[in-house]
């Protein structure tokens, strides 16, 4: 018995050294967090959230429909009492009967509410219920009024899921299982090495909090990632043109140039090699050029879009013909540079130039009259706060940009990742999709409103035209056969949205293809993995709920099926094409120095 009772006391003090050690910790890092804190990068307000005009119109609407249909608010009142006191009433049951476990219906399943706990323990069984009744609650009492415009119903309903995604229990210490039981089992070691994680992505962005999604020093550019061989030859002040090395004895004679959106790195599409685009073009026997843009800082802030078409598309489109000798090309633009590679063709098409033999778009937007869940950040309050921020840093920061396309899903890639970092003392996962989406970009001070005035907000681009280099562009203009592929769950650039801007070119050759999975995957899914399939229809007069609803789905990837479309219009086969010429000679091996340039805030 003594013996056991020594052993305690000395398991006591080996609790009590290391708990002592970890406070230790705990005050010099918080002295870290202080400093960190209070030199903090700052910037617009606009950017933080909604201003007080929405807030007034949906007091006004409630106030409203409770004057008018006072029945409905009583309705809705009497129902989230009921269902809370009958929550407790329940939850004391329980406790009564002296047991630890939860009711017979321990609620509704939710990913974040894995653990077992969540189910088995009164106390969390509790907290769960009842936040999912007051997320009910709150989601309820927004779409029950009447008196709201469309646009401040969407930008109401963002913000009121912002905060009920914040206030998840799984957010805070005292109501998360899983960080509590860490906690004990490793003896707040946990806690310190989240503070620790907290501190560092503080400190590595300015004092703003960015959660690091990915362990940054799992990459190398060149090394691990960006493999594919090949030669910059090609440089301005703009972009670096890579030319890949040939991967067959014989290409095509039709090069490709493939443009990527400049809010991110390239190389999205060459990260490992089992799923590299870039590869599988170049083993299929084509000539692939691919544009890497620089990343502005404020020495930038006089760049608009016509400088990225002057100097990005029509300049790369120029080189690529001299380097490969031919007098056509077919491009590529992803994203934003699809919608860019739209403006390019329509200028094109006023100059003559018949340079572009056809267009492929990945996820590209043309027609903004819907802006879908980009609504709350594409209004005035926003957009002025950019315009300010933009104005006095002569560039729009990469972080901002991140921060808005995350809380467009907070759960996955905000909080939950940051309960992994800060909460449990995790380090991010060596994940490339990740660590590439955590390698952004800014965006030049004029081009960034540019675009988000002329074409978001006032969709010019399929209205009333878009003036450029003395020109109206428009989206009719664009009359090459055009290749889109878009994807169903796309939150970016949604695929019923892209279908109308492509409804609208004035080619008479068009195909379009939904993918299905979002933004990233849906591009991103080499015919290997036999991942996500897709859907075809080759009538596109039909509304885009008819088109999908006559689709036919086929499993697999769509690389195959526009390898088809683009071998007809790339011509012969010829000779394969070593990087470069006597007018380009090799600047550097690929991926170049552009793309390893670092955001600044």
């Amino acid at each position: 018995m003594t013996t056991v009772d020594d052993n305690a006391v000395e398991m006591s003090g080996e609790h009590l050294e290391q708990l002592t050690e970890n406070l230790a910790k705990v005050e010099a890092l918080s002295k870290r967090l202080i400093d960190v804190v209070s030199n903090k990068t700052t910037h617009h307000p606009a950017l933080d959230g909604p201003n007080q005009e929405l807030y007034a119109k949906a007091a006004t609407a409630y106030w409203a429909e409770a004057v008018q249909n006072p029945a409905k608010i009583i309705e809705h009142q009497i129902d989230y009492w009921s269902k809370s006191v009958l929550h407790f009433v329940e939850a004391q049951q329980a406790l009564a009967k002296g047991k630890l476990q939860a009711p017979a219906d321990p609620g509704p399943k939710d990913r974040r509410f894995a653990n077992p706990l969540w189910d088995s323990h009164p106390y969390f069984n509790f907290i769960k219920q009842q936040y999912l009744i007051n997320a009910k609650a709150l989601e309820e009492a927004v779409t029950g009024l009447e008196d709201l415009e469309a646009k401040d119903r969407r930008k109401l309903t963002y913000f009121t899921k912002q905060i009920v995604d914040m206030m998840s229990p799984t957010n805070f210490l005292a109501t998360n299982p899983d960080v509590l039981e860490k906690a004990v089992a490793t003896e707040g070691e946990s806690l310190v090495k989240g503070l620790e994680n907290l501190i560092a992505d503080l400190e590595a962005n300015n004092g703003e909090l960015v959660v690091k999604l990915a362990d940054d020093t799992a990459f190398e550019l060149g090394a691990n990632i960006a493999t594919t061989p090949g030669k910059v030859v090609y440089r301005n002040r703009m972009m670096e043109l890579i030319q890949y090395e040939p991967a067959t004895d014989t290409v095509y004679e039709t090069p490709i140039v493939l443009f990527p959106p400049w809010i991110n790195k390239y190389y999205i599409l060459d990260l490992k090699a089992q799923n590299s685009m870039v590869k599988w073009v170049t083993e299929q026997g084509y000539t692939l050029f691919v544009v890497s843009w620089i990343n502005p800082d404020a020495s930038y802030a006089d760049i608009g879009m016509e400088d990225y078409i002057e100097d990005g598309f029509l300049t790369a489109i120029r080189e690529v013909k001299e380097i490969t000798n031919v007098k056509q090309v077919n491009a590529v633009g992803y994203c934003i540079a699809g919608t860019t590679l739209s403006l390019t063709l329509s200028l094109m098409k006023k100059r003559g130039d018949k340079s572009v033999k056809s267009a492929t778009f990945f996820t590209a937007l043309t027609d903004f009259s819907d802006q879908g869940e980009f609504t709350p950040f594409l209004q005035d309050d926003f957009i002025d706060g950019i315009e300010e921020e933009v104005a006095e840093k002569g560039m729009l920061p990469s972080y901002i940009m991140a921060r808005t396309f995350s809380y467009l899903r907070s759960t996955d890639l905000v909080y939950a990742p940051a309960i992994r970092s800060y909460m449990m003392g995790e380090t991010p996962p060596a994940f490339d999709l990740l660590y590439w989406n955590g390698d952004g970009a800014n965006l030049p001070a004029k081009m960034a409103m540019q675009y988000l005035r002329s074409l978001c907000q006032r969709n010019e681009f399929t209205e009333g035209g878009y003036d450029l280099f003395g020109e109206t562009l428009h989206v009719r203009d664009v009359d090459v056969p055009v290749y889109a592929i878009t994807c169903e769950t796309d939150h970016i650039a949604a695929w019923k949205d892209c279908y109308r801007g492509v409804q609208m070119m004035g080619s008479k050759n068009k195909s379009f293809v939904v993918s299905e999975s979002g933004h990233i995957a849906g591009i991103v899914n080499p015919p290997t993995k036999e991942k996500y399939g897709h859907y075809i229809n080759g009538d596109l007069s039909l509304s885009a709920d008819d088109w999908m609803e006559g689709a036919e789905f086929h499993k697999g990837s769509w690389w195959p099926r526009w390898d088809e479309w683009l071998k007809r219009r790339s011509g012969k086969k010829v000779a394969a094409r070593i990087p470069g010429d006597s007018g380009h000679p090799v600047l550097e091996d690929a991926p170049g120095s552009y793309v390893a340039v670092k955001a600044s805030g």
